[in-house]
């Protein structure tokens, strides 16, 4: 692993400790996480296979991905206080994305040694996986899954308490929102 491939993982990590404090809900609060995996996906996601089961390694793992984000966005707090949207992750949320970035972190380094490489040909060999950009692509939109699921189910709460404020005129949520 490189240090840009440490910096992005370390940065997705600080994003959602941050978040443990309350927040406005900006067009930042979405548009950070966004653009880091934007970048991971612009700087990995160079194809996906379809040959084989690759389809079915990234279509579980991006599944996974989705069911963490939605979870995640589900036990998210989100309120309608002074006029915004405000948003903080509990310590559940949290916990899920550690879990979710510690897992692929961990692949990631696993899978870069010796013994790691060995078992991952031999898993891929056995079930029809037809290489490394497989799994990269797997990781990829497991992360993506679960950032733009989050964000989504994050916004209608805040879309939906807004609307039941009362404030269907004037709108104190981003535009890019």
């Amino acid at each position: 692993m490189t240090i840009s491939d440490w910096l992005i993982d370390v940065a997705l990590l600080l994003v959602v400790f941050r978040q443990l404090r309350e927040e406005r809900l900006t067009a930042r609060t979405i548009l950070l996480p966004l653009a880091l995996i934007g970048w991971a996906a612009a700087t990995y996601l160079h194809d996906i296979p379809t040959a084989g089961n690759d389809l079915v390694l990234i279509g579980a793992f991006a599944g996974t991905g989705v069911a963490f984000g939605l979870a995640g966005g589900l036990i998210t707090r989100v309120r309608y206080a002074d006029g915004h949207i405000r948003v903080r992750a509990t310590l559940g949320a949290a916990a899920l994305w550690v879990v979710s970035m510690g897992f692929r972190l961990g692949f990631a380094v696993w899978s870069s040694h010796p013994s790691g490489m060995d078992h991952l040909a031999r898993f891929s060999a056995d079930h029809t996986i037809t290489g490394e950009q497989a799994w990269v692509a797997a990781m990829v939109l497991m992360a993506f899954g679960e950032v733009v699921v989050r964000l989504a189910v994050i916004v209608v709460r805040g879309r939906l308490l807004h609307t039941r404020a009362g404030h269907r005129g004037r709108d104190s949520l981003p535009a890019a929102v």
